[in-house]
């Protein structure tokens, strides 16, 4: 499975310092995601990122920024729908039903679908699909290895999301929920779990 963690929609004191540990535990993409942020904060907290993880890196604000950086991609939302002209880095986009998914899927490297699970970051936002509707668009081979799981994900839900045939799980609340933790070391062990 892929690990995805999407940023906090706020800038978090010491955010770069554990955006570096989380890709030192085994993270595979982070999804900079910074809504109505202006361009210059995303910039300064990209300049805070170790160059070396900014392949890894897809923005969903700013587009401009992934080829400033040379960032792994974009990521298409309602905010910001279209890619830009002749962008030839990995495109992904949200989708919250199955027939998103169908429609979206054979022209972007990966689509999130969500909320599979009870948000953790935000209050309400339920999941969306019964487990047999899960089971039956992985039967279908709708839910694919293109698919990542979004919402309420945490370590102890992975083993549905295997059986459910999801390709990774985009991680937001419970990673960003857990950095006021005093201790880093317990912090980085529960990191170290989700991405086993």
């Amino acid at each position: 499975m892929e690990w995805i963690v999407i940023t906090s929609p706020d800038f978090l004191p010491g955010e770069a310092f554990f955006i570096d540990k989380l890709f030192g535990c085994g993270l595979d993409l982070l999804h900079f995601r910074k809504p109505g942020a202006p361009i210059e904060a995303c910039r300064n907290l990209l300049n805070e990122i170790p160059k070396r993880w900014h392949n890894r890196i897809v923005t969903h604000e700013h587009f401009a920024l992934a080829s400033e950086y040379g960032l792994h991609g974009v990521h298409l939302n309602r905010r910001n729908p279209i890619a830009p002209d002749g962008y030839t880095g990995s495109i992904s986009c949200s989708c919250h039903s199955l027939e998103e998914v169908i429609a979206n899927k054979p022209q972007r490297a990966y689509v999130f679908l969500s909320p599979i699970f009870n948000s953790i970051s935000k209050a309400g936002y339920e999941a969306a699909f019964p487990a047999s509707r899960l089971q039956q668009a992985a039967a279908d081979g709708i839910i694919d290895g293109k698919v990542i799981a979004l919402g309420g994900v945490t370590a102890n839900n992975i083993p549905l999301l295997k059986e459910w045939h999801f390709g990774g799980a985009a991680f937001l609340g419970d990673v960003w929920s857990r950095i006021s933790h005093p201790d880093v070391d317990e912090y980085l062990k529960t990191l170290r779990l989700l991405t086993q």
